[in-house]
């Protein structure tokens, strides 16, 4: 099992990157996704989730309106639009699975079992 994190850079505040995960070795329209970031001398944290269903969405209140998390199940794959990107939004990225047998939301690090290698993103000013 692996999810394979891509797409981070550096870029100007205002602008907009797209993050991409991977996922293999799993049955993955069967997990919830989600990025979490951390940022240097920071702890971990919830970015946002989506469900086995498409529409169940979640985000952080500090992403909300900015953001926008997607997948596609038939490329095994998790995205993150990250628009009006802020300095404060500089952190690694890191994607997350989570095997569900219902439709639920996920928020917590503990609720996740499988991690991407993370990807880093920087927002100079």
């Amino acid at each position: 099992v692996q999810l394979q994190a891509s797409g981070g850079g550096l870029v100007q505040a205002g602008g907009s990157l797209r993050l991409s995960c991977a996922a293999s070795g799993l049955t993955f329209s069967r997990y919830a996704m989600a990025w979490f970031r951390q940022a240097p001398g920071k702890e971990r944290e919830f970015v946002a989730t989506i469900g086995r269903s498409k529409g169940s969405t979640y985000y952080a209140e500090s992403v909300k309106g900015r953001f926008a998390i997607s997948r596609d199940n038939a490329k095994n794959t998790v995205y993150l639009q990250m628009d009006s990107l802020k300095p404060e939004d500089t952190a690694v990225y890191y994607c997350a699975a989570k095997h569900s047998i219902i439709t639920a939301t996920y928020l917590s690090l503990s609720d996740y079992g499988i991690w991407g290698q993370g990807t880093q993103v920087t927002v100079s000013s």
